[in-house]
């Protein structure tokens, strides 16, 4: 098997053939009417533009995934192409606060889910060759519409990150002294933040693409941190359990 790469900067292109990451780096033209099977694992808002452009110069048997965060509208955006059937939403579960090259590592997708999106609309021979991959990296499928993707994701995913992001700039404008907060951050707020790393030009695009879905979940999400406010600012500590004991049935789910 051989791994074109292509990527627009030059430096990052140099350190994937240094790592092993790629066998040799192409323009997208050409590594996309060489290849079998493609991989757009930018950010949503690039998947966008490139989804009809990939389609159009993909080889006939090829098939075309993503790995995209969002789905409903990168399926719109090739809803009415002629070679629609040889693409296949995808959504691996899987990914680190980290990004660029050097934080690529062999074993990221074994064994985490794939979710594919609107299976019924690619041919059978393009949704083998994706599965099959799958079943290589011993990847559980998903299948789901995109629609429904959007929605589950806005609260599993993109919530968090939201979250997260706002926890980092709550307690850097309290905390002048970055040092200090080092030393005193504990495993809690360590993973808590964890998220606050990643990369804002990929998890923008996420959010503006899904922006009904995440409106809808953060309006939730303060109402629930309101709810906390009043009953800390009441000193009602019964209500403030309450809370926290009925936040505990995550447990079920989560184990």
């Amino acid at each position: 098997m051989t791994i074109l790469g292509v990527d627009s900067n030059p430096q990052h292109a140099e350190q994937a053939l240094e790592r092993g990451i790629a066998d040799e780096i192409l323009s997208l033209e050409a590594a996309v009417i060489s290849a079998d099977v493609v991989v757009l694992a930018t950010p949503v808002n690039a998947i966008l533009q490139q989804l009809p452009v990939v389609l159009e110069l993909l080889r006939p048997n090829a098939a075309l995934m993503d790995f995209g965060s969002t789905k409903e509208q990168l399926c719109a955006v090739v809803a009415t192409h002629p070679k629609r059937e040889q693409y296949v939403a995808t959504h691996p579960i899987a990914g680190t606060e980290y990004s660029g090259p050097e934080a690529a590592f062999a074993t990221l997708l074994d064994g985490k889910t794939m979710i594919i999106c609107e299976r019924e609309k690619s041919a059978p021979a393009a949704l083998e060759q994706v599965e099959q991959l799958c079943r290589l990296l011993e990847m559980p499928l998903r299948y789901m519409p995109a629609a429904e993707h959007d929605l589950h994701f806005a609260y599993v995913s993109h919530l968090s990150h939201i979250s997260s992001f706002a926890l980092g700039l709550t307690v850097l404008d309290k905390e002048n002294n970055e040092k200090n907060i080092f030393d005193m951050a504990g495993s809690g707020f360590s993973s808590t933040v964890r998220l606050a790393k990643s990369s804002p030009q990929m998890w923008g695009p996420i959010f503006s693409q899904n922006r009904k879905n995440v409106s809808e979940a953060l309006a939730g999400y303060i109402e629930q941190l309101q709810q906390f406010k009043a009953a800390i600012d009441a000193q009602d500590e019964e209500l403030t359990k309450e809370l926290m004991a009925k936040a505990n049935d995550i447990r079920r789910i989560l184990g």
